[in-house]
């Protein structure tokens, strides 16, 4: 014998109650089936909704009462298509309207009488609530009968026996198991269908089984008969690794022990409740979780010996929302005997369940969470019982904090593997997930932490990425400013993205783009075939809308590029590492700027634990920064820089001779993306003087841009130029002075070079006349090119050498940024 329970949405349309049948004929073929059922999706939330509408004196109740009648009649008449070809099936059916309307006509008066004398009792809520199964089993039985289906159907009430504690009753199981082998002994036909959720008192009233009451009338069935399987059919295939509405890489779990599922259940996963394992697991009935949309899928089976396997020691992450915490504390409590009886016996008298409960070794503070709905009715509670100790300043009034969600890792195996806590709580730290409490009991099956609710997505996301995804890193970009180089990234990130997760596993999301007109963001991802387009028609941009967005969306390994050249956004950085996103910046403001400022990102990185990376800064994408930090972490330290750190002068220069003007080759420039839109920002020298400025700060020199001695090239017309149309026509008017320029260093053989140096504490840059043999001499196009002298490299300098301008390769120095990050 197989008991099978079908769940409110298995039987929430005539669609998918066809689907029962068709699961009950197949499974009734090669064994005698008992099949428990809920009421239909929604219809106990409406009759409760009904019942407080009608205690509350508003007429809307009646409302309700119609929606009821509509659900289940539009059911009906889904299960009964075309009866009018059949007078045998029209009269099955009209006899199904009228049973139906005679109990629907008994809700009314019910809630009419709830109206009349402006009372819910927990005795007649039981009541009111128990037509919800009644109507649904009532449905089903005679569309069963209707196929000609061998069925019976049996009041749960008749058989299951209760105490009169109304909305929880306790079975009695002597009279229950009685009662079931009785009925099942004298009945004979395959199938036999029962309500779910109701009983009887031993003094004959109804009663209800309380939360999941449907899934523990199907496990006392089972147990009863020592049925060979018990299945609950539901929405889903199974239980899952975690809450799959908040982790779209969650599965479904094929084996669970008895005690993991209760450990899951109770922390969140609602497809199951714990009270349905105590029957069965004292008999050993496996349990198997099957989805009545996907009859075909495996589900989850739980039983008492599950096969060896190699997989994570840890089966499921759950969580429970809505959690309160409460604190009680003080000095008064140390070394006193009592304290904890008195503070348990209170939530026991005032009827609170503990989710959870900590204590500290000192004896000084005991933490609990409950439900955040008792949550002021305990702080009264406790607060009147220590009112005395409170009084004398003995122990602090409790301690109250909402908003609240526990999340648990869970795993029988977990006991016996060392770091999975460890694992558990990193994982959390360093995406800025606070936790506030912690219990792990000494079976080590259960691993708890409370965390504000806010957090809850993505320390799931986190956790399961850690424990059970093929260490696939995520990562989400939010990038503001998607003009040359921004685009160019994107374009990468796009053509890569598929090699990264294969080889690398490292997933890129783009979940945020902004502009300085629009933004867009997305916590599933933007999509990168029309992002112009969704760019184009997104809301208006503000850089503090843009981080509120994401901050809210609060993702996992979270990272802000900066793409901009803007003052304003380097200002925020610190916003963002306080948010643990981290910070990969193109602009060079935040770090060539105050001091006290650079210094405060560097420590936010450190005390947040993220990353604040700014290669493209000075050589975009050659590695100097990256080749600069390994030296000075590795002890080394550096005597002399320097350094050729524009590739847009260097452009310049190298084009720039007799047979053309000084205007055409800062034109080309800067069509061809090697300048900034203001060619003046390169050729006054500021950006070179910001890149060298870094490099020393890098080198561990904290100086200031006002200290750096800059030696200018241009003229006094093109350096008073208001507007960049006026800098080039300086660049025009002063066509000999630049030609001079180039015939001094052609008359003494040299390349003309802007040069950035650092030297015992002090840096600056200028236009230099380059010999012929020096390392600088040849460098073409738009190389750059460092030379470190360093304590290890006194003599040959160390060489760094290469492409430092354009929009491709700074786009690829902010890749490599964002690759070190998700392998940090």
């Amino acid at each position: 014998m197989k008991v099978l329970k079908f769940g409110g949405t298995s039987v929430g349309s005539a669609e998918n109650i066809n689907k029962v049948i068709s699961i009950l004929n197949q499974q009734s073929q090669t064994t005698n089936i008992a099949v428990v059922v809920s009421a239909v999706g929604g219809i106990t939330d409406k009759l409760l909704e009904a019942g407080n509408l009608a205690c509350s004196k508003d007429l809307d109740y009646k409302q309700k009462y119609d929606t009821i009648w509509s659900i289940h009649n539009s059911i009906i008449e889904g299960l009964f298509l075309n009866p009018d070809n059949d007078k045998s099936l029209q009269k099955q059916q009209d006899d199904l309207y009228d049973l139906m309307t005679e109990k629907l006509n008994d809700l009314k008066s019910l809630l009419d009488g709830i109206y009349l004398i402006n009372e819910l009792s927990p005795k007649t809520k039981d009541k009111l609530l128990s037509f919800g199964e009644d109507l649904s089993s009532t449905l089903i039985y005679h569309t069963l009968k209707s196929r000609t289906i061998d069925a019976a159907l049996k009041n749960s009430q008749d058989l299951i026996v209760t105490d009169s504690n109304f909305n929880n009753a306790t079975v009695n199981f002597d009279i229950t198991n009685t009662n079931i082998q009785s009925f099942f002994n004298s009945n004979d036909s395959a199938i036999v269908l029962f309500p779910g959720f109701v009983s009887k008192s031993i003094n004959d009233e109804i009663t209800t089984l309380g939360r999941g009451g449907s899934d523990y009338t199907a496990a006392i069935i089972a147990a009863a008969m020592d049925a060979d399987e018990l299945q609950i059919w539901t929405d889903v295939s199974g239980m899952f690794t975690t809450n799959p509405k908040l982790v779209k890489q969650a599965s479904p779990i094929v084996e669970l022990s008895y005690q993991e599922a209760v450990e899951l259940s109770h922390f969140g996963a609602k497809v199951l409740y714990p009270p349905t394992v105590m029957p069965v697991l004292k008999k050993k009935i496996p349990i198997v979780i099957k989805n009545t949309l996907d009859p075909e899928a495996i589900g989850t089976t739980i039983t008492q010996n599950i096969t060896p396997n190699g997989n994570s020691p840890v089966k499921g992450i759950s969580n429970i929302d809505k959690v309160a915490l409460l604190t009680l504390q003080g000095n008064g409590m140390v070394g006193v005997p009592g304290f904890s009886k008195r503070l348990f016996e209170t939530l026991a008298q005032e009827k609170i369940n503990i989710i959870l409960i900590t204590q500290s070794s000192s004896e000084h503070t005991i933490c609990f969470g409950i439900s955040d709905s008792d949550a002021q009715r305990a702080k009264i509670a406790i607060d009147a019982v220590f009112e005395y100790e409170i009084s004398l300043q003995k122990i602090d009034p409790i301690v109250l904090e909402t908003n609240l969600s526990i999340i648990a890792v869970i795993g029988d195996k977990m006991k016996n593997h060392q770091g999975i806590s460890g694992k558990m709580f990193s994982t959390l730290g360093k995406n800025n997930v606070n936790i506030r409490a912690i219990a792990q009991g000494a079976s080590e099956r259960n691993i708890s932490a409370v965390i504000h609710k806010n957090d809850v997505k993505k320390a799931l996301n986190s956790l399961h990425e850690q424990f059970f995804e093929i260490k696939t890193k995520q990562i989400n970009l939010f990038i503001t400013g998607v003009g040359n180089v921004g685009e160019r990234l994107i374009e990468q990130i796009k053509q890569q993205k598929a090699y990264l997760k294969e080889n690398f596993k490292i997933s890129l999301r783009i979940a945020g783009l902004s502009n300085s007109r629009t933004m867009i963001v997305n916590d599933e991802g933007i999509n990168l075939k029309n992002w112009k387009q969704e760019l184009e028609n997104g809301e208006k941009s503000s850089l503090d809308g843009f981080f509120e967005h994401a901050k809210s969306l609060n993702l996992r390994n979270s990272v802000f590029v900066d793409i901009t050249a803007n003052e304003a956004v380097s200002n925020i950085y610190s916003d963002y590492l306080k948010q643990s996103i981290s910070v990969v910046a193109c602009n060079k403001i935040a770090c060539s700027g105050n001091i006290e400022y650079y210094t405060e990102l560097k420590a936010l990185s450190r005390q947040y634990n993220t990353s604040f990376l700014f290669e493209t800064n000075v050589g975009a994408g050659l590695p100097v920064l990256d080749t600069l930090s390994n030296l000075i972490a590795s002890g080394d330290k550096v005597n002399t820089i320097q350094a050729v750190l524009s590739g847009s002068l260097n452009f310049i220069f190298n084009n720039f001779n007799t047979e053309t003007t000084f205007y055409d080759v800062v034109k080309q420039a800067q069509e061809e993306g090697y300048t900034e839109p203001d060619p003046r920002i390169d050729l006054s020298g500021i950006d070179v003087a910001r890149k060298i400025l870094i490099l020393a700060r890098e080198s561990g020199h904290a100086i200031e841009l006002s200290q750096l001695e800059s030696d200018s090239f241009l003229t006094e017309n093109a350096s008073n130029s208001d507007t960049v149309d006026d800098f080039f026509k300086t660049l025009i008017e002063d066509e000999d002075y630049y030609q001079g320029l180039f015939k001094s260093a052609q008359d003494n053989n040299c390349q003309l070079k802007f040069v950035a140096e650092f030297n015992d504490g002090k840096a600056k840059v200028g236009l230099q006349e380059i010999p012929e043999g020096h390392p600088f001499y040849n460098l073409k196009g738009k190389d750059n090119i460092v030379m470190f002298y360093t304590q290890r490299y006194p003599e040959q300098p160390l060489i760094i050498k290469g492409a430092g301008a354009g929009a491709d390769v700074t786009a690829s120095g902010l890749f490599a940024d964002i690759i070190r990050i998700a392998n940090n």
